[in-house]
């Protein structure tokens, strides 16, 4: 067990928003609601997955926050702005980089969550992990292209 899980708790949540310098201002401003919106999927995601105990967080930074907090605000927000950027329009590249990061994340840093006392898996299958990362992917992909077609009367692309 790692002797400092606050630290990189701390830093999980604040060292992606500085990838952000090099996201650009409109780009930003088009892919936020999208990003938002998965963040709150998530959020209710993880009270369902508190009480079916499908993954436990073993770490809290503040007793106000819940212990999902620095992984939601930190790299699955600032991670979903960016597939967007890069893979919106494409839906097969964005599909496929989707199940590579989710990949990576469910079989490699859940592993290094455990490790360093950060979190794991209780009832929740690998397999299951990544079909619900894939059913996200999917929303948030879903709710760009209605926001881009219905709501914004721009081109998607």
């Amino acid at each position: 067990m790692y002797k400092y899980p606050k630290l990189i708790l701390t830093l999980m949540m604040i060292v992606p928003w500085f990838s952000l310098v090099f996201f650009g201002k409109t780009a930003f401003k088009r892919f936020l609601p999208a990003s938002l919106f998965i963040s709150i999927v998530v959020k209710f995601e993880c009270y369902i997955a508190k009480k079916r105990k499908w993954w436990w967080f073993y770490e809290e930074l503040h007793p106000k926050l819940s212990r999902d907090t620095p992984l939601i605000i930190g790299p699955f927000f600032v991670g979903s702005l960016w597939i967007l950027k890069l893979t919106y329009g494409k839906f097969k590249e964005f599909i496929l980089f989707n199940i590579l990061i989710d990949s990576f994340f469910t079989y490699y840093l859940m592993n290094v969550f455990q490790k360093l006392g950060l979190g794991s898996l209780v009832r929740l299958k690998r397999l299951n992990l990544s079909l619900l990362f894939i059913i996200k992917s999917l929303l948030l992909y879903y709710f760009q292209y209605v926001k881009d077609r219905y709501i914004d009367d721009r081109e998607v692309g």
